[in-house]
């Protein structure tokens, strides 16, 4: 007679089974209360309340009386006003919307809540109240006038002497610390102070522009007279800078004359202008075949004349002087090579090309995209007109004027950039003459560059 294990187990021992059982400890324990933790985070459902054109959003509670409560403590109804709660049917659970023929649940107990959230992620719960929501809170008080603040000043009297002025500046009613609408007074401030004491009459006066980029100022920032002197020169005007060279075919003696519109005035020349009238000024020379002139005042010898114009800063439009109807625009990297170009178009050697590129290049580089133009002869011989005392001249004028523009403001010049640019006929945009390379003509050639910011 055959025996197995699996028709009977009287013949094992009792304990024999349990051995394979697996033990429950606390390990287990703490795997299951973890998996429960995470399943209650995953059943987290969101609540919207709305109220008239409010809306906010919660987590569902768990029951009504915690629903009601947190409607009230939303819309802070007055406490003798009460409240009704609804459900649009299409938020509700399916098994509550089936009931209803209405467009809304109204919850009233516990039990109708919790047919109307079973088996949904979300509830909107509308709040009923014929009480209107309570007004915003008034805003705060306004602080108190400022009717009286220390102040400092640290002056510098002559270079290297300075002196300080503590003193107390008071009101008798105005606030010094905010204006009328609110507006506080406070900041850093560039200006001018007036200290007047003449007679009985002691007074300051300060009138000036508060800074925007003030965290690029440094806090310990003293304003001397070597920060002036910068000033100055960073705040010099658009200054056109002009080279006049004289082509003789034969030595001769000669005046060149300079008339400046109303618009526009001298700089700095040299060699030195002989002043003529108020817009009138003029150089005595010596000129030689090869391009030299003596210039018989300073006793000098030099291959051009150098003068600056300087136009009126009322009339300098940066975009009305160059756009997109009168002038081009390129990025930097493309500019300086088309510029050669052109010049070279012009009839300029080599080196009058490389002598301009050098001497504007600092500008140029300033700027990650330009827009230029040339000026016509006309518009030239409006602003500054050049006569000289010889019977037959001919005049080659060259007038660049720049601007720097942003990526922006490129994008403007979309049907005048690079391309355009190289198909213009530059010859008959400056007036230029093939006789401006005839060596036996006396010639004039002016090359101007204008920054215009």
């Amino acid at each position: 007679m055959l025996l197995s294990p699996a028709a009977s187990n009287a013949s094992l021992p009792q304990g024999f089974w349990g051995r394979f059982k697996s033990p429950k400890g606390n390990k287990d324990a703490d795997m299951l209360r973890d998996r429960q933790a995470q399943l209650a985070l995953t059943r987290q459902r969101l609540l919207t309340l709305a109220f008239e054109d409010m809306e906010t959003v919660r987590m569902l509670p768990p029951s009504f009386a915690e629903l009601e409560s947190l409607a009230r403590e939303w819309i802070k109804p007055p406490p003798d006003i009460p409240i009704s709660l609804r459900v649009p049917i299409e938020y509700a659970s399916l098994a509550a919307a089936r009931l209803v023929a209405g467009s809304h649940i109204y919850l009233t107990s516990e039990d109708s809540y919790q047919i109307a959230i079973m088996g949904v992620q979300g509830l909107r719960v509308e709040v009923v109240c014929d009480s209107p929501p309570p007004p915003d809170e008034p805003p705060p008080p306004p602080p108190p006038p400022v009717l009286e603040m220390p102040a400092v000043f640290d002056l510098e009297l002559a270079p290297g002497h300075h002196v300080a002025l503590d003193t107390t500046i008071s009101s008798d009613e105005l606030d010094m610390a905010r204006m009328d609408d609110g507006t506080t007074v406070d900041g850093s401030f560039w200006g001018k102070l007036d200290i007047v004491h003449d007679g009985d009459v002691h007074k300051m006066d300060f009138s000036g522009t508060r800074l925007q980029n003030t965290e690029n100022i440094p806090t310990d920032l003293m304003v001397d007279s070597r920060v002036l002197n910068k000033l100055a020169v960073a705040a010099k005007p658009a200054t056109a800078r002009c080279h006049l060279g004289i082509l003789a075919p034969q030595q001769q003696y000669l005046d060149v004359y300079l008339t400046f519109s109303p618009y526009w005035r001298m700089g700095v020349s040299w060699p030195p202008a002989e002043h003529v009238n108020e817009n009138k000024v003029k150089y005595f020379l010596r000129v030689h075949p090869g391009g030299a002139v003596e210039h018989f005042e300073t006793q000098m010898n030099a291959t051009s004349l150098y003068y600056e114009a300087i136009p009126d800063a009322g009339m300098l439009d940066p975009q009305d002087f160059i756009s997109p109807r009168n002038g081009f625009a390129m990025s930097y990297q493309d500019f300086v090579p088309h510029l050669m170009r052109v010049l070279d178009q012009l009839g300029m050697s080599l080196l009058a090309r490389t002598t301009f590129i050098n001497n504007n290049i600092s500008s140029f580089a300033a700027h990650r995209n330009i827009a230029y133009r040339f000026l016509p002869p006309q518009k030239i011989a409006a602003a500054i007109d050049i006569s000289v005392t010889v019977e037959d001249c001919l005049f080659t004028r060259l007038f660049l004027m720049f601007r720097g523009l942003t990526d922006d403001e490129l994008g403007l010049f979309a049907g005048a950039g690079e391309k355009e640019a190289n198909q213009c006929n530059w010859r008959d945009r400056v007036g230029w003459s093939e006789l401006s390379k005839d060596m036996t003509r006396f010639r004039v050639l002016e090359t101007s560059v204008l920054e215009v910011t």
